[in-house]
């Protein structure tokens, strides 16, 4: 069935019929942002800096033209001299990742694959824009590395290559969720005339590694299987000697995680992950001693926010970027978790993250509500960064909706909820226009005061249609701290949701939203949002688009690459012990109410929410509310998100549409072409 979708509509997207949907975007999109636009942004996706302060090396994400190729973005290599401005395209030919300056060397070394590869390989270059140098490789593709403190050892992680005997007939199914290679951990001493990888004693799947301050060992997290699952819920921090590659100590952690830092001492780590087996995230410091059992503290358990990212400094001090609410902050913490200082608060810059020089210099990454990530320096000695890159220059000739920060109380008083609400252009106070309501996925996940739209938010595209966008930070929601993401376990659906709903009878109350003409977006958990308003809530909702959302808990948790988590997280029941509870906590359960006019999309590859889920609704739609207008559209090759051009604009396009038709009464047959690819929205 999943196959006849797709081939129906691959052979729906040519090129040419997107260029005759283009003709016939809306002319009110000229003075505003267009999703032609956003089908050309161009994004700062990382940015490190030399130990001298004297380079910035930085990556870009090129998204292809999505009238030509439907492929997905490139990401390419710059380096930026930080005294006189001057920006070298230094590796444009691929797609470049883990970019990071060379200890001791002073070049940029990153991950690509070149065109006589076979894989991921390690290469280096001169920040004077020499050809690079192929540093490394292995028989299969390099996933992850890292430097020891002499620039000469390095770590790295790579898939294992199997031995699967070969099928006696033409013909092998896929055996599911079997012949998965664990990623294997290895060191190479570069300085050697024929380096030779020597694999880790460590018998199941390498995540983190971090390199001892003197190089004498490793710090990783190791799973048993190479699965998602386990990936978020099940990764052990354990310490490697660098010589003999065996495991010296098992720390007793639990939960999820993300980075790995070494005390200058080496006697300590701090891990930034969860503060237990039920916390959604990995947002919070946890310091622990190297020693075999020790149990990781949380040093700030107070603190209501999440801890973005941290770095342990010579100077025995722990640096953080972390979220607040909607706004962002950079400073500092003892190990101890005393003398917590903001050094940086920013409620209109979404700081995303930061690297230190030894020369005083940091560097950030960072969006705002005016445009989208890009590279900021503060100086040694200055007390503001200032942004140093420029892409997309033609946002300046695009006008944008102005973005606030709004506040309400839930309606059982226990909270105080933030979100962003962007105006629509030229928008005068006091007119109720229509309302897209933009849900977060998770839902442990949260929006920032920075940029807000891409081919999946509406944000500044709605704002130059004539739309407000709203974008609620319910309770479960993270940088809000540990009472108010456990809030909401246990509770599917329930007043998390309901917090979304008070936050639109809130704009309503303030005469900004027409409570007619109110419509709802989001995609995984927020997708899961949009199939409750059109069934549950659907007499609030006039439109919906659902995107890789789901319908079902019960057949969600049984197809689902994440059933642990699942219960760990986000039920804490499990699903054979509370079958009625979850089935009426699904929008299908609610279909007899709907009334809400959908469009539903799905990654015909997805992993995570199976595209059985969007099947679903759609048929328990059309079969019992046959009356409901509903669009069920599969994209071929794609997972839980899009990550290819034309697949991108596409949705874009119908998400659209689709709210232009059921939000503002637009006549599909006036507004938009003929031809196989269909964006109306009937």
């Amino acid at each position: 069935m999943l196959s006849s979708y797709s081939s129906r509509l691959r052979a729906a997207t040519g090129a040419l019929a997107l260029l005759c949907a283009l003709l016939f975007l809306p002319t009110a999109l000229a003075q505003g942002l267009s999703p032609m636009d956003v089908a050309e942004i161009k994004t700062v996706t990382s940015a490190t800096i030399a130990a001298d302060g004297q380079h910035v090396a930085y990556t870009v994400s090129e998204p292809a033209d999505p009238t030509e190729d439907n492929v997905p973005a490139s990401t390419h290599l710059y380096v930026m001299d930080t005294e006189t401005g001057e920006v070298t395209a230094s590796y444009t030919e691929s797609g470049v990742g883990s970019v990071a300056f060379r200890p001791a060397h002073g070049t940029v070394t990153f991950l690509t694959s070149g065109e006589d590869d076979d894989g991921r390989v390690l290469y280096e270059l001169a920040v004077d824009g020499e050809e690079p140098t192929r540093l490394l490789g292995h028989a299969t593709s390099i996933a992850a590395y890292t430097w020891a403190p002499d620039g000469e050892r390095v770590a790295f992680s790579a898939n294992e290559e199997l031995d699967i005997p070969e099928a006696p007939l033409p013909y092998q199914p896929d055996l599911f969720e079997e012949n998965q290679p664990q990623r294997r951990a290895f060191i190479a001493d570069l300085s050697a005339d024929t380096p030779e990888p020597h694999r880790f004693n460590v018998d199941g799947t390498v995540h983190l590694m971090r390199w001892s301050p003197d190089g004498t060992q490793l710090a990783i997290t190791e799973t048993p299987t190479p699965g998602v699952d386990d990936s978020f819920m099940a990764q052990s921090v354990q310490v490697v000697d660098a010589d003999s590659r065996d495991v010296v100590a098992n720390i007793a952690n639990a939960g999820k995680i993300a980075q790995i830092k070494w005390s200058p001492d080496g006697e300590h780590l701090a891990l930034r992950a969860g503060d237990n087996i039920h916390d959604p995230i990995d947002g919070r410091i946890m310091r622990v001693a190297v020693e075999d059992g020790a149990i990781p503290e949380n040093i700030l358990p107070e603190f209501e926010g999440k801890f973005e990212q941290i770095l342990w400094t010579d100077d025995d001090t722990i640096h953080f970027l972390a979220s607040e609410s909607t706004a962002r902050s950079f400073g500092t913490i003892a190990p101890d978790g005393s003398d917590f200082t903001r050094i940086l608060t920013k409620d209109a810059t979404a700081l995303a993250s930061f690297t230190p020089s030894g020369a005083g210099h940091i560097v950030f990454t960072a969006s705002t509500p005016e445009h989208p990530q890009e590279v900021y320096l503060l100086r040694d000695g200055t007390d503001s960064p200032d942004r140093v890159t420029h892409h997309n220059e033609w946002l300046a000739d695009r006008q944008l909706g102005t973005q606030e920060v709004v506040r309400y109380t839930a309606r059982d008083g226990l909270f105080d909820i933030e979100g962003l609400l962007i105006y629509p252009l030229d928008y005068e106070e006091g007119t109720a226009v229509p309302l897209i309501v933009m849900v977060h996925g998770g839902p442990e996940a949260h929006y920032s005061n920075g940029w807000l739209t891409n081919y999946s938010m509406p944000g500044q595209v709605g704002a130059a249609e004539g739309y407000a966008v709203f974008y609620p930070n319910y309770r479960g929601s993270t940088g809000r701290g540990l009472d108010f993401i456990l809030s909401s376990q246990g509770d599917l659906a329930g007043k998390e949701f309901d917090d979304i709903v008070d936050g639109v009878d809130y704009l309503i109350n303030r005469g900004i939203a027409d409570e007619d003409r109110v419509g709802v977006t989001g995609g995984s958990y927020g997708g899961y949002a949009s199939a409750w308003m059109s069934t549950y809530y659907s007499p609030r909702f006039a439109a919906a688009v659902m995107n890789v959302g789901i319908s079902n808990n019960i057949s969600k948790w049984g197809t689902s690459d994440i059933p642990e988590e699942l219960y760990l997280v986000h039920s804490r029941t499990r699903i054979w012990d509370s079958w009625v509870d979850n089935l009426k906590r699904s929008p299908i359960y609610h279909v007899d109410n709907a009334q809400t006019p959908i469009l539903i999309a799905h990654g015909a590859e997805d992993t995570r929410v199976h595209p059985a889920q969007s099947l679903e609704l759609y048929r328990h739609l059309k079969v019992r509310k046959p009356e409901v207008p509903v669009r069920l559209a599969l994209y071929p090759d794609e997972g839980h998100g899009y990550i290819r051009a034309s697949a991108r604009l596409d949705y874009n396009l119908r998400m659209m549409r689709w709210f232009d038709t059921y939000l503002k009464g637009d006549d599909p047959e006036a507004t938009l072409p003929a031809g196989n690819v269909e964006v109306s929205a009937q």
